[in-house]
């Protein structure tokens, strides 16, 4: 009996024990879970990197500075979209510059590309009370997302934003933007479908000074490049703006850094038709031909001021062209 009764209690004190047990593990903080690395610029870059820095790399670990190297670095070079003239240019120089070894070599590889950019101001010009900013570009570039995202961090740095709807032409597209304005706080002037755009971009000025918000950025409709019609028209919207905010303080053309070299061609002509200030270059992390922000400047002086590296609000990045060449380049 003495037995039986110890045993019971035995297993009476294991069961209290096991509930115990369960309840503290039930009432522990559950476990924190490991953050994700943040990715860095060379990973968003991740087809370039691999196009041009891998094979780069490959070639340097040879060892030989021979002819060889040197044509296969201008061929690398030039599938990565810098072009033919800029990439023979670059290699020369560093031909010129004699190095002994791999790392001197990749080094002066580093400082040519990076100088060929020539230290020009990126920032966004916006001092004026409202900055008037006028986006430009064809159809399919991101022109609408990237409007939302530059919209997006202003408002987080404390501006109030006005958006002007002033593609009245395509069917949706100040639906579209009107979508972004309310996610991202912005305020969203609008028109009629086939309206004159000139007078959405005057009313979204107006509105934006009146309310006493710091910036108006106004959406374009896209447009060919080469469609004069539309060009004119364009025109006239930048026209309009300049006499009522007596400057315009940036007008950005959104390219689609995936179009290579013909995004120079767009470039050129939207320059030559309403002084574009800055590039706007966006799908980066699609390509594997990133070269092409090189060729960008070299071949029109404009400055390329943001980049578009994914699709989230913060994905759209400030160009800065040392961090650039270092992801460009690879490890």
């Amino acid at each position: 009996m003495t037995i039986i009764v110890i045993a019971v209690v035995v297993l009476v004190l294991l069961g209290l024990a096991g509930v115990w047990w369960l309840r503290r593990r039930s009432a522990a903080p559950p476990a924190t879970p490991m953050a994700a690395p943040e990715r860095t610029l060379g990973d968003r870059l991740g087809r370039t990197r691999h196009a041009v820095g891998d094979r780069i790399s490959a070639l340097l670990r040879r060892g030989a500075l021979d002819e060889d190297l040197w044509r296969e670095l201008e061929e690398t070079l030039i599938t990565g979209d810098l072009g033919v003239e800029t990439a023979s240019q670059v290699v020369e120089a560093v031909r010129k510059a004699k190095p002994e070894n791999p790392g001197q070599a990749r080094q002066a590889l580093k400082n040519e590309l990076v100088g060929l950019f020539g230290g020009r101001a990126r920032a966004l010009e916006l001092e004026s009370k409202p900055a008037t900013v006028v986006v430009v570009g064809v159809n399919g570039t991101g022109k609408t997302t990237s409007i939302a995202k530059l919209a997006h961090q202003l408002g987080a740095s404390g501006r109030r934003v006005v958006l002007g709807a002033a593609d009245t032409f395509r069917a949706g597209a100040a639906e579209q933007l009107q979508v972004w304005a309310s996610r991202v706080g912005a305020e969203f002037i609008g028109g009629e479908a086939g309206s004159d755009p000139a007078a959405v971009a005057y009313s979204a000025y107006q509105r934006c000074r009146e309310s006493g918000a710091d910036v108006v950025i106004v959406d374009t409709a896209g447009r060919l490049h080469s469609d004069r019609n539309l060009m004119e028209e364009l025109r006239k919207v930048v026209r309009v703006l300049s006499r009522e905010a007596g400057r315009i303080d940036e007008t950005l053309l959104v390219v689609d850094a995936t179009t290579g070299q013909n995004a120079i061609a767009q470039a050129r002509t939207f320059t030559e038709a309403v002084g574009v200030t800055g590039i706007v270059l966006t799908k980066l992390d699609g390509t594997a031909r990133g070269g092409v922000v090189v060729a960008v400047e070299r071949e029109l002086g404009v400055p390329v001021k943001l980049i578009g590296v994914g699709e989230g609000m913060d994905d759209l990045m400030p160009f800065e062209p040392e961090p650039f060449v270092e992801a460009l380049l690879g490890g």
